[in-house]
Formats: C-alpha cells, structure tokens, sequence
C-alpha cells in the first residue's frame, strides 16, 4: 500500500489533544475519519508527536498507508473538503518511501511558545498565547535558558506520567525574543531531536519566573541539577504552545 505524509495545521481548541480517546474529540480521529470517507476504508494515522489537549501545530507531520494510490494534491483538497468545519487543514500530501515514519524518522522537531506580556487580558488571542501581566525580563530568561542547552537529565522539567525510558534529551535551541512589530508578544523557540511529556511547557513556567524576578537566573541550573520534578517551575497553560515544524 503507498504511504503518504500529511503536514497538518490545527487549533487545539475544540480537541482533548491529538491521540484518539473515548471521552472527547481528538485531532487524530478527526482525520481518520475524513481518511475513511476519502478512502472508503479505515486507515490509522501515525504522527511526529502527540500534542496535549489545546495545543496548536502549523508543522504537525503524521503518516497513512491508503489501500489505493491517490494523487496527492487530490488527497489534500479532498480531505479539506471532508474535514470542514473542524479547524483542521492538511498543508501539504506527499507520497513517501514504504519506510518512512513520521515518529521515528524525524531528526528535530521546533516549537513555539508564544507568551502575551500587557497587563490588559487578551480577547482575540485568548486561546493563542499564555497572558502573563508581570513585565518580563527577556535578557534574564535567556540567560538562564544557557543553562538549560545542551546534554541533561531533564526530570525537573518532565511530567510525572511521562512514559519515556530516560529523562536524558538535547535541547539543540532555546531562545526568547519580543517581538520587534508588538512587543507584548515574547516568543519562546526551542528544538530539539524528541522531547519529554510536558517538557517544553514546564520550562516556559520556570523562566518566566526568572522573567518576572522571582527567579534568579542561576536558579534554572539548580532546579536542573536536582532532578525532581518539585524543584522546577510552574508549567505554563498548553494554549500558548505550537509545534511549528518537524524536521526529516
């Protein structure tokens, strides 16, 4: 059967996260759901990594094997079409080698934190970006983000459920910038080969801390060095989260 990638862009809004699940609407039975209709069969999808519940993606990578060969232009307009009015949009469809796999062939994955730093709530963006009102030092939390690059056990930084067999990863990137058009939007970028559950998230908490002056820089790197996940920092809310592109 020929395999082919999907490159998905969606709102995490209306979803309890990518992953099929009997207790409310996930991305991925979406999908699947739109696949059978095209397709006239089941299909089941595999993806890059599994978002939480309200977590966005403009980069979100999942593989299909269809049981007939489809072009795939077709098979982008034609699950367009079928997934309207979910706020699901399949960007690109590609035909791929029988042995690639959206999880286990990619080489890094990118996200994007996007935090709004005013003191008015936000309307428009309610559902886009984390609302923090305390100013944010951004040359304090990039200072404490060098800490955190690089080859480390990261269980101050992982979930209590994750279910990866070493808390060991390398964060290749991690930065924190406002932007130059709207300053109020501090972005947070990191990128990495895989993260842990949660790990993007309960970094954002901990150097928004030190934005905030309740953190000093250097207490990243003891957070870090004890290895517990009570010595890290607050996780910040999953709205604020995008995973913007996977890398193969």
């Amino acid at each position: 059967m020929p395999r082919y990638k999907l490159t998905i862009e969606y709102d995490g809004t209306p979803y309890k996260g990518w992953q099929k699940q009997e207790n409310g609407a996930s991305v991925q039975a979406a999908i699947e759901a739109a696949c059978l209709q095209f397709v006239n069969q089941p299909v089941e999808l595999s993806v890059a990594g599994r978002t939480d519940a309200g977590v966005h993606a403009k980069g979100q990578v999942a593989h299909v094997d269809f049981p007939i060969s489809r072009d795939p232009f077709n098979i982008r307009e034609g699950l367009n079409k079928i997934l309207l009015p979910h706020p699901i949009a399949i960007i690109n469809a590609e035909e791929v080698s029988p042995d690639f796999h959206a999880r286990l062939s990619a080489k890094k994955r990118h996200y994007l934190y996007r935090i709004i730093n005013r003191d008015a709530r936000p309307t428009l963006d309610a559902t886009r970006g984390w609302h923090v009102f305390y100013k944010l030092d951004i040359k304090a939390m990039n200072e404490a983000a060098e800490h955190l690059i690089g080859h480390h056990d990261f269980s101050s930084f992982r979930a209590s459920e994750c279910q990866a067999r070493s808390p060991m990863k390398t964060l290749d990137s991690l930065t924190i910038k406002r932007r130059k058009k709207d300053p109020t939007q501090v972005m947070i970028k990191t990128s990495a080969k895989s993260f842990l559950h949660h790990h993007v998230r309960n970094i954002v908490g901990t150097l928004m801390l030190v934005g905030a002056g309740k953190w000093k820089p250097e207490q990243v790197k003891e957070a870090l060095d004890a290895k517990t996940r009570t010595a890290g920092g607050p996780m910040a809310p999953a709205h604020g989260l995008y995973l913007m592109k996977v890398e193969y």
